[in-house]
């Protein structure tokens, strides 16, 4: 290596400043990870966890239409409260940790360009900030359509930001995705003109991706696919198994290579394991947090609450009594039968005799008793796992599916966001852990596939052609794993988000060394403090 990057790939390459013994390593370039919401987090988290303890080394932000840029002076509440509601980042840690000294989107990347952090960090331009930049409270409301003035307005400033730097333009097309005050996304039915009219400010800049989550109901892809066919630029979407229609993302997946054969960029972004809430007497969901009996302790400190739990047999039974009622105790008890404990060693394709639901049946409790239970254990530490999404079937041969496809690429980790309920940061070792060496319940998948996918692969659908590659010229951003020692640990919650914000976090052990443009920045599993890590500008090129 050599000013920041790889100077020669051999076996005869003399001797070097620093040696490394890797034998029975893996050698790896390091990981990009191109879907993370660490919009608000990279500007007051140098070091960028959990993704920087999992061999990331580049991460791309401001997807699914939200982020803080460009902004009004004075208006961040309604961005906080987008933030808060579609990716469950509390709005006090975002109040405090985020400085809003900015307006535009460029002054943003500068802001980002001002701190020096482990890994490098990519933004990308959402829909939902500029939208309300430009039609001020209507821009809130997704009923409202600008008029030409404003439609000519969001082209020029997503122009403005492609050329300065964003990765691209992001929109969310999805009912899941609502404010904290209920509002839909501002970005749900903007209208044709409108989609079109930001792709000329695309077309224009001649860069940039555009990255939409959407519902994909009748007519949506062919809309997304015109707009991405305006601009003349890689459509890139989201695409999860959801269980209300388990196949709609083949039908996805069909279309977006019928746009790859006409010759057009286009892939799907697809993660590589179940999308998991977490669930604990901690988190934001678990079988009770709508009950009426915890709700009474909701002012109480968990330590408290756990306390309470341990010392008062009446208030477990009323938990357990109290029959469900319509919305989350309803949904929660519908769903035991895909609930599971979560043991030292996460499971994450488990087998339906391992849920809740089973362990009830052969202990003769409840299914309510069996969770509250396993929440109480450890202290009140123990966790449940709701395989959410990518599991309708109860395995992950869907996933196999879509991972191996070759217009997929790995995006669906979502760093940063969802605090309270996921910790899918983690995704990048368990895609080495569970397809490259652990399950049992399916096929295997090859090491160099695996890596290639989560290096190569994610860094060319962003035109990061400056790293993925362990090739002269290229970008020194390297792993050193040790694949036999290789595990996730289990999730963990805790407080130190400003304002003392919850979040679930995930370690892992078996790296070795993680580089940055040749500085190393773990070291056995450790932050070494070092950070090397640049905001990138923009499409880049080797050499």
């Amino acid at each position: 290596m050599q000013d920041g990057k790889i100077a020669a790939v051999g076996d005869r390459l003399g001797a070097g400043r620093r040696e490394i013994d890797a034998a029975g390593l893996i050698v790896a370039p390091g990981f990009v990870d191109i879907h993370t919401h660490y919009d608000g987090q990279a500007t007051w988290d140098p070091f960028v966890t959990p993704s920087s303890w999992h061999g990331v080394t580049t991460t791309v932000f401001g997807n699914c239409g939200v982020g803080f840029a460009p902004v009004r002076p004075g208006k961040s509440a309604y961005l906080i409260n987008l933030m808060e509601g579609v990716e469950d980042i509390p709005g006090t840690v975002l109040s405090e940790g985020v400085k809003f000294d900015w307006e535009s989107f460029p002054q943003y990347l500068d802001a980002l360009d001002s701190m020096r952090r482990a890994v490098d960090v990519a933004a990308q331009l959402p829909h939902g900030a500029l939208r309300f930049y430009v039609m001020g409270e209507r821009g809130a409301e997704h009923e409202e359509a600008p008029n030409e003035r404003e439609i000519a307005e969001m082209a020029r400033l997503t122009e403005e930001a492609l050329r300065a730097g964003a990765m691209g333009f992001t929109t969310s097309r999805t009912t899941k995705h609502k404010a904290r005050d209920g509002r839909f996304t501002p970005s749900l039915s903007a209208r044709e003109s409108e989609l079109l009219g930001i792709a000329a400010g695309m077309k224009r800049a001649g860069r940039g991706v555009l990255q939409v989550n959407s519902d994909f109901g009748p007519g949506e892809f062919e809309a997304l696919q015109a707009a991405a066919a305006q601009a003349g630029r890689p459509l890139s979407c989201l695409l999860v198994q959801v269980d209300a229609e388990p196949s709609l993302w083949r039908e996805t997946l069909d279309q977006i290579h019928g746009v790859r054969q006409a010759g057009r960029a286009a892939n799907a972004q697809v993660g590589s394991r179940p999308i998991g809430v977490i669930m604990g007497l901690e988190t934001t969901a678990h079988p009770f947090a709508a009950h009426p009996a915890w709700l009474e302790m909701r002012k109480l400190s968990p330590a408290e609450r756990y306390a309470r739990l341990v010392a008062d047999p009446a208030l477990r039974r009323r938990l357990l009594e109290t029959p469900a009622d319509g919305g989350s105790r309803a949904f929660m008890a519908q769903s035991f039968h895909k609930m599971f404990p979560v043991g030292e060693r996460p499971d994450y394709e488990p087998d339906a005799a391992a849920s809740v639901a089973a362990i009830a049946q052969r202990t003769g409790r409840t299914p309510q008793a069996v969770a509250l239970e396993e929440m109480m254990a450890r202290d009140g530490k123990g966790l449940l796992m709701l395989p959410f999404e990518n599991y309708a079937y109860g395995s992950l041969d869907v996933v196999h599916e879509m991972i191996t496809d070759p217009a997929t690429v790995l995006g669906v980790a979502d760093g940063g966001a969802h605090v309270g309920v996921i910790c899918d940061a983690s995704s990048p070792t368990s895609l080495l852990t569970l397809w490259g060496r652990d399950r049992t319940r399916g096929p295997r998948l090859p090491l160099e596939f695996l890596i290639a996918k989560q290096t190569r692969g994610t860094a060319e659908a962003y035109g990061l052609l400056d790293r993925g590659l362990l090739a002269p010229g290229h970008k020194a951003d390297i792993n050193v794993i040790d694949f036999d020692a290789l595990q996730l640990k289990r999730p963990e919650v805790v407080y130190d988000l400003p304002a003392g914000g919850r979040r679930l976090i995930q370690r892992a052990a078996g790296y070795r060394h993680t580089f940055n443009a040749g500085v190393e920045t773990v070291h056995n599993d450790e932050l070494t403090g070092e950070r090397p890590g640049r905001l990138v500008r923009g499409a880049q090129v080797a050499g």
